[in-house]
C-alpha cells in the first residue's frame, strides 16, 4: 500500500475514517524513539480491519491516536470527514482487560455510559435488555463481574461499548488474555455482533490467523519503526474456521511478509 503523502479528503468521498500521514515520535529525557512512520488508510462504514504486527511496531499507537488519547506527531485522522482533537462518542475503545466496574452487576456496566449520557430510566433499560440479548447474557443480568468468565466479561465489554451506538470500535487486543478455545468462541461471538450492527471495527492483534479469521482488510505492519508492509484484502466466505485450509492459505502468505520484515 502506498504510503505517499494524501491530499484532505472530505466526508463526500464515501470515508468514515481516514487516517493522513499520521507519524508518531516519542521524546524523553533527551530520547527520541520514532513509533510510527507515517501512515495513510481510508475505512469504508461497516468494514472490519485488523492491524497486524509484532510487539511494539506501533499498531496500539495508532489506534490510541484514532481514539484521540494520544496527539500525533505528524498527519491527522478525519472522522466524517472532520479532524479528530481528542476522544468522541463516535469512537469507543476496548481493551485486554475488559475494566468493568465490580461493584456493579451485568445490566448496570452495560447501562452506565447511557446513565453517564443522561438517557432516560425506560430507554436505558429497553438498549440495556438489546445489548444483553445481542452479546448472548440473557440470565445473567445480576451476575457481577467477579462471576462471569472471561469471555462474559469480553461481552459486557462490547455491550457497553454498543449501548452508547459509536459509529466505531476500536479493539487493543481484545482477546489476548483468553484460553484458545475461548478465543475461538469470541470470533464467532464478535463476527456475530459485528454482523447484526454493521459496526466499523478497527482491531489490533499479534495474532495472524485471528486477523484472517475476523479482517475484510488486514494492515500488515512492520518492526518498529512501525510502517504498513501490505494490505491484504480477505474474501473468504463468512463464517470463518481456523482450521480452513484457505485460511491457512492465506495466514502463511501473510507469515511470508512478517519474516521477509525480519531479516
Amino acid at each position: 500500500m502506498s504510503q505517499a503523502p494524501l491530499q484532505m479528503h472530505a466526508a463526500s468521498d464515501g470515508y468514515l475514517l481516514q487516517v493522513v500521514g499520521v507519524g508518531k515520535v516519542f521524546r524523553n529525557a533527551g530520547q527520541v524513539i520514532e513509533a510510527l512512520r507515517p501512515i495513510n488508510m481510508d475505512v469504508k462504514a461497516g468494514e472490519f480491519i485488523c492491524l497486524l504486527g509484532p510487539s511494539g511496531c506501533g499498531k496500539s499507537t495508532l489506534l490510541n491516536i484514532i481514539a484521540g488519547l494520544e496527539t500525533s506527531s505528524s498527519g491527522e485522522v478525519l472522522s466524517n470527514g472532520h479532524a479528530i482533537s481528542g476522544p468522541g462518542s463516535d469512537r469507543v475503545m476496548l481493551f485486554q482487560d475488559a475494566a468493568l466496574f465490580p461493584w456493579l452487576d451485568v445490566q448496570h456496566n452495560i447501562a452506565f455510559g447511557l446513565r453517564q449520557a443522561g438517557c432516560p430510566a425506560a430507554k436505558r433499560d429497553a438498549i440495556t435488555k438489546q445489548m444483553i440479548s445481542l452479546v448472548n447474557l440473557t440470565g445473567f443480568e445480576r451476575n457481577y463481574t467477579y462471576q462471569l468468565s472471561g469471555g462474559m466479561r469480553q461481552r459486557v465489554a462490547i455491550a457497553r461499548a454498543l449501548a452508547i451506538n459509536p459509529s466505531i470500535l476500536l479493539m487493543d487486543e481484545p482477546f489476548a488474555a483468553l484460553d484458545a478455545l475461548t478465543r475461538d468462541r469470541m470470533h464467532i461471538e464478535l463476527e456475530s455482533i459485528w454482523s447484526a450492527t454493521n459496526k466499523t471495527i478497527l482491531f489490533v492483534t499479534h495474532n495472524v490467523r485471528e486477523a484472517v479469521a475476523l479482517g475484510d482488510r488486514v494492515f500488515v505492519f512492520s518492526a518498529r519503526p512501525g510502517r504498513i508492509l501490505q494490505e491484504f484484502r480477505i474474501t473468504l466466505p463468512r463464517p470463518r474456521m481456523l482450521e480452513d485450509h484457505a485460511l491457512v492459505d492465506c495466514t502463511s502468505e501473510i507469515m511470508a511478509v512478517l519474516r521477509q520484515d525480519e531479516r
